[in-house]
């Protein structure tokens, strides 16, 4: 009789920038997220991580339907890593969208070897709606950007400090 042992984690969760360049390597694609209850607001940089993108929105439905989607995105684009904004309150504590979001990542990790960096996003949603009525968009156009240009800011801030240390 042979015992199997239970399945681990596949990816790895990270606020380590090092260690997620570890595992990212060297180039290719990253997808930033904003997780939000209702969306997820994607963000996509170019090869050579300087530059991010607004994606897409995907209109949350089941946790399983939803990753599969995200990861159908990942594998088109050929991803090496994602970034999750992680919601902390303005003092740095967390509370329970940042936990929602920590248990987010774990479930990513069970289904997908892409590692995963948490970076702390205050105020980037609110940063995102500040440019959009800068832009003079209205209240329905920034309510149909708005996830995905948080998720820009998301990504560019984290590809900016990353880059910083290389």
């Amino acid at each position: 009789m042979t015992i199997t042992p239970p399945p681990t984690a596949q990816g790895l969760t990270t606020e380590d920038q090092a260690q997620f360049r570890l595992a990212v390597g060297p180039s290719g694609r990253l997808i930033g997220i904003d997780a939000g209850t209702k969306t997820l607001g994607l963000a996509l940089s170019d090869v050579r991580r300087t530059i991010a993108s607004p994606l897409e929105t995907i209109r949350r439905t089941k946790f399983t339907a939803d990753a599969m989607r995200l990861f159908a995105i990942a594998a088109e684009h050929e991803v090496a890593g994602l970034i999750l904004g992680l919601p902390r309150n303005l003092d740095g504590t967390e509370g329970p969208r940042a936990q929602a979001t920590r248990a987010l990542a774990r479930n990513f990790n069970k289904m997908s070897p892409l590692p995963v960096l948490l970076w702390d996003e205050r105020l980037t949603t609110a940063e995102a709606e500040r440019m959009l009525i800068a832009a003079d968009q209205s209240r329905k156009r920034r309510a149909e950007v708005i996830d995905k240009l948080a998720a820009t800011i998301i990504l560019q801030s984290a590809l900016d400090r990353l880059n910083q240390a290389t």
